[in-house]
């Protein structure tokens, strides 16, 4: 028999859990993990038992996208030298992104189409991820072998987090409120507690780290671990490795992207310029497309299913996903085209470029039907 104090006792919990939540929304506006909720990962398997899925079988949009279509290019400041990764805050409608070559941040507003800000000392910036709930933007210097952060109301560097060999890929795990950082050559993960900025701990992965990102389904960090052909589970609240997924098919997968509630992941091979698409239920491998050599960075539009693959060979692939297949649309040419951001708002696509005529460019562009 459950008696009164009893009721009370659980009541008084499941309200303080609420509070919790709510207070710890993540950075665009859905709600978090339940707070202590443990990382999902079996020999076969990336979904928890019971995970309905969005019911999202067919593209939500009213027509199917077929290509790209610049907008405008949009001239930054600086030298004509090489971006890497970016970062959006749909809150704040703000892009960040990684002025590689010039050793700096740049700020982009998604409204007003314009640069607002830039961030200097950030030797060979190369992943970024911004993280509202603290008004931070983590920086991966690679130049320094740290990671700073950014105060996204000053644009002023409040810390650095240093003695990482090759700072890559971020992702922020929002339940235990860790920043987890790729080290590419020190073949680890870094994590990074976000309450202070300081390292928490450092978890080998027996091989290159590529890309980093956290899946709010399994609850789990999932890494693309290069030399491996790897994709590697962790769990952010004990800080370690729980499984490991081989990827047949893969050379050297560095970039990946996640459709989380259809349990989808798409990695690609930097080696042999493969795309795999991934059931992160069974974790086996659904397909298999071509794209452009040295592919890098990938970007996920959720609202109209679109996947664009970017590489480092000036090619962006971009896909149509209907169900669980993936249907190649016509590719985009332009210059050591590797990295690519989409707006989820407007579904525009932004496409920093180290040098177009001399100048590094901003080029953005939308999916036309």
């Amino acid at each position: 028999m459950v008696t009164p104090d009893a009721r009370s006792r659980v009541l008084a919990v499941a309200v303080l859990a609420f509070l919790g939540i709510s207070a710890r929304k993540s950075a665009v506006g859905a709600e978090p993990p339940p707070l202590g909720a443990a990382c999902y990962a079996s020999p076969t398997s990336l979904t928890p038992p019971g995970h309905a899925g969005a019911g999202t079988i067919a593209s939500n949009a009213t027509t199917v996208a077929r290509d790209l279509r610049p907008v405008k290019d949009i001239p930054p400041p600086g030298p004509a030298s090489r971006f890497d990764y970016q970062s959006s805050d749909p809150g704040r409608a703000r892009l960040y992104l990684s002025h590689m070559g010039a050793g700096r941040l740049v700020v982009f507003d998604l409204d007003s189409s314009r640069v607002v800000g830039v961030v200097p000392g950030l030797d060979r910036a190369t992943g970024v991820w911004a993280v509202p709930s603290h008004h931070a933007v983590y920086v991966s210097a690679d130049g320094r072998h740290e990671v700073a952060v950014v105060d996204d109301r000053t644009l002023q560097v409040v810390a650095r987090v240093g003695g990482i060999g090759f700072p890559d890929g971020i992702a922020y795990a929002p339940a235990e409120d860790k920043v987890f950082v790729s080290d590419e050559s020190g073949e680890a993960d870094v994590v990074i507690d976000a309450a202070r900025n300081g390292k928490r701990a450092t978890i080998p992965l027996g091989g290159e780290a590529g890309n980093t990102h956290y899946d709010s389904v399994s609850h789990c960090v999932l890494v693309a671990v290069q030399t491996r052909n790897q994709l590697v589970a962790i769990d952010p609240g004990t800080e370690q490795v729980v499984a490991r997924y081989d990827l047949p098919g893969s050379d050297h997968p560095h970039g990946f992207a996640i459709d989380e509630p259809d349990r989808l992941a798409f990695v690609s091979g930097d080696g042999n310029g493969r795309l795999l698409v991934v059931d992160l239920r069974t974790m086996r491998v659904l397909a298999i497309h071509r794209v452009g050599d040295s592919p890098d960075v990938l970007a996920w539009d959720p609202v109209l299913r679109l996947l664009y693959v970017a590489a480092e060979s000036g090619i962006v692939s971009p896909f149509r996903l209907d169900g669980s297949t993936l249907h190649p649309l016509t590719e985009f040419k332009a210059p050591g085209a590797h990295s690519v951001s989409v707006d989820p708002r407007t579904h525009r696509v932004y496409l920093p470029l180290a040098n177009v005529g001399g100048r590094p460019v901003l080029r953005v562009l939308t999916p036309t039907d």
